[in-house]
């Protein structure tokens, strides 16, 4: 299922034993290197430690409800899974990065993205326009194959998309000089003997 990130903040978690709101999701711990969303972080009056984060590993399922999980018990700290500790460490935060294309031009910034719920990884990119270039285009949407680099300042995307290379069709029906024909001509079988 593809679904926007900004309707999985501030969504519930549902225990699956109790059946109550546990806690509620307040920002997805982001990898930068392939832009997959590991876990979230938890804000909740229910919680024992901040901060608290659900690995997305963890959750059962994900329905108009929310996220569902056994228990609370599947909330972790970021010290608790070393890798997770160490992404959530770098703070990365993709809603608000600045885009620029490769030439260095600003193309504006990340307001939205959207997620395949399958391997909760981002498809592609809301970015707003900056003031001037909004009056052609107010936002413009980047694929993740377009993305060349993401640093600390901006995420880097390729320039121009490449135009799709004319296909030549041949019309059905329609009068084929055999003079002209790319093709060399072929020896029959009684030709040759």
């Amino acid at each position: 299922m593809i679904l926007l990130g900004s309707t999985l903040i501030s969504a519930p978690i549902i225990g699956l034993q109790t059946g109550a709101e546990l806690a509620r999701t307040k920002s997805p711990v982001i990898d930068p290197a392939n832009l997959t969303i590991l876990a979230y972080e938890l804000e909740g009056p229910l919680l024992a430690e901040h901060p608290s984060l659900l690995r997305l590993a963890d959750v059962r399922e994900l329905s108009g409800m929310g996220l569902i999980v056994d228990s609370s018990d599947e909330f972790v700290l970021p010290n608790d899974v070393i890798k997770l500790g160490e992404i959530y460490k770098l703070n990365f935060t993709l809603v608000g990065m600045a885009v620029i294309d490769e030439k260095r031009r600003r193309l504006g910034k990340v307001t939205d993205y959207t997620l395949d719920t399958t391997g909760f990884s981002v498809q592609q990119l809301t970015v707003r326009r900056p003031l001037l270039r909004s009056l052609n285009d107010t936002e413009l949407l980047i694929h993740r194959s377009q993305i060349i680099e993401i640093n600390n300042n901006a995420i880097v995307v390729h320039s121009e998309a490449k135009a799709p290379e004319p296909e030549l069709h041949q019309v059905v029906g329609s009068y084929v000089n055999p003079f002209r024909k790319s093709e060399p001509a072929q020896e029959s079988a009684e030709s040759r003997n």
